[in-house]
């Protein structure tokens, strides 16, 4: 298996004898030349921008060395093959949308854009200044070393010659002798070398080509990816609503009415008339379990009349009776935002008409500065909601923390039951209210805005003994 860095050949046994050490030499000959060019073109920049600034011209000039650092790591996560063998990609995010404005706002708020420029200044004050000395002493000065009884024959004249110009080497013995040394220098070097260029390559991992990428930057695209997964989730929540109302719902509707028909036609009292009236009754049923499916995935009201609506329609259904109380005005919320308030509200009432004997029930929202919707649902039950229990409420936070929201639920012995949600969010703004879309058809009416108490019968349990 070969080596995937200078770390690796550094312990084989050819070490010497691989390509490795003059890998080593190369990445810390072209850090000394990148340092030093660096260097100058800072320098320049600095010194120009700072004649200019007097008319202002100079000012993003300055500005701009904030961005120093990114040519610069780019060309080091180059270089950085050399001696490392392994991905250097960037820490860097794709900015949330394009345009030069939201791509200088992203690079500007990540760290590696600063832990980049710092490693720039490194590289022109410190790094490249320590890597030509470096080579010269363990790669120049061995090889001149190494070379003298070429100079001996040459310059010297076979009668003597000077090595690094304070050692006098008389007779082609005492050249030979310098030449073994020169060679035992030269392969110490290698390894200085290599472990020099090892450390370096550390250094430029650790600043600018960090494994696994940026933590930070990985969260914040992790964030990101859920929002876009959410989104697609509901997207697709509302197709299948849409083609179930516009498919398999008309189906039965149509077949309703022709068995309605044929009823008609049908003689009376007969066993054709029975069969008809069995059958028109069990299109009836598979008609409104099929519209109670529809409203499951993906109420209409919630799409066409907002969170408010859908909330009261879901008292509405609820056995308990529920008092619903809204903030006025109640702004639209993102889609993704108002599914989740709404089963979570509509899980909550199905949990209060269970469990734990409740006589009635609160749901109260509010949209607090713009910024944060706060949804509590109370009822009057036993109480002792645990979620050990079950899944019902660990699938609720769940829901709710998908949006970076939190879920907290107060359940003493006896009760009341509390279950509150916050989720930020911010409202969506629009200049003309949203046009309904088709219609499900249902019997139930849909509930006006504003604050709403909506009265069932009053049986069931609360939501503090969600399962």
């Amino acid at each position: 298996m070969h080596p995937r860095n200078v770390w690796q050949a550094l312990l084989r046994p050819g070490y010497l004898l691989s390509p490795w050490p003059w890998r080593a030499a190369a990445y810390l000959l072209t850090g000394a030349v990148t340092g030093a060019a660096v260097l100058v073109a800072l320098v320049a920049v600095v010194a120009v921008g700072s004649v200019l600034a007097v008319v202002l011209v100079g000012l993003p000039l300055l500005a701009a060395l904030a961005f120093a650092g990114l040519p610069v790591a780019a060309l080091e996560r180059r270089r950085l093959r050399l001696v490392d063998g392994d991905d250097a990609s960037g820490a860097h995010a794709e900015p949330p949308s394009p345009g030069l404005r939201c791509w200088l706002t992203t690079r500007l708020r990540e760290r590696a854009t600063w832990r980049e420029l710092g490693h720039t200044l490194l590289t022109a004050c410190l790094a490249w200044p320590a890597e030509a000395l470096l080579l010269t002493v363990a790669l120049l000065l061995p090889l001149a070393t190494l070379a003298t009884p070429l100079l001996l024959a040459t310059a010297g004249g076979g009668r003597e010659t000077k090595v690094l110009k304070v050692w006098t080497v008389t007779g082609w013995p005492a050249a030979c002798g310098a030449a073994a040394l020169g060679l035992l220098l030269l392969a110490a070097g290698g390894y200085v070398l290599g472990a020099a260029a090892g450390g370096r390559a550390a250094l430029t991992r650790l600043l600018v080509a960090p494994r696994g990428g940026d933590p930070r930057s990985r969260v914040v695209e992790l964030t990101r990816s859920r929002a876009r997964l959410v989104d697609a989730f509901e997207a697709e929540r509302r197709r299948i609503e849409r083609d179930l109302h516009d498919g398999a719902q008309q189906r039965l509707v149509a077949l309703s009415m022709s068995l309605g028909l044929a009823r008609l036609d049908a003689p009376p009292g007969g066993p054709l008339a029975g069969q008809l009236a069995r059958a028109h009754e069990e299109a009836g049923a598979a008609l409104a379990e099929l519209r109670e499916l529809i409203h499951g995935i993906h109420p209409q009201v919630l799409a066409d009349y907002g969170l408010e609506a859908a909330v009261a329609d879901a008292a509405d259904r609820s056995p308990v009776p529920v008092d619903v109380e809204f903030d006025r005005p109640s702004p639209r919320l993102p889609q993704a935002v108002e599914a989740a308030a709404y089963f979570v509200v509509r899980e909550a009432l199905a949990n209060v008409a269970r469990h734990s004997g409740a006589t009635h029930a609160r749901v109260r929202a509010e949209h607090r500065a713009g910024r944060l919707l706060v949804l509590e649902v109370q009822d009057d039950g036993r109480g002792g909601a645990d979620s050990a229990r079950g899944t019902g409420l660990t699938g609720l936070a769940d829901r709710v923390s998908v949006l970076d929201g939190r879920l907290t639920l107060t359940s003493p012995p006896g009760g009341p039951t509390l279950l509150r949600v916050e989720i930020p969010c911010e409202p969506i703004r629009t200049d003309e209210p949203t046009p309904p879309s088709e219609p499900v058809p249902s019997t139930e009416p849909v509930p006006p805005s504003g604050t709403t108490r909506v009265v069932g019968p009053a049986t069931g349990a609360g939501c503090g003994g969600c399962a």
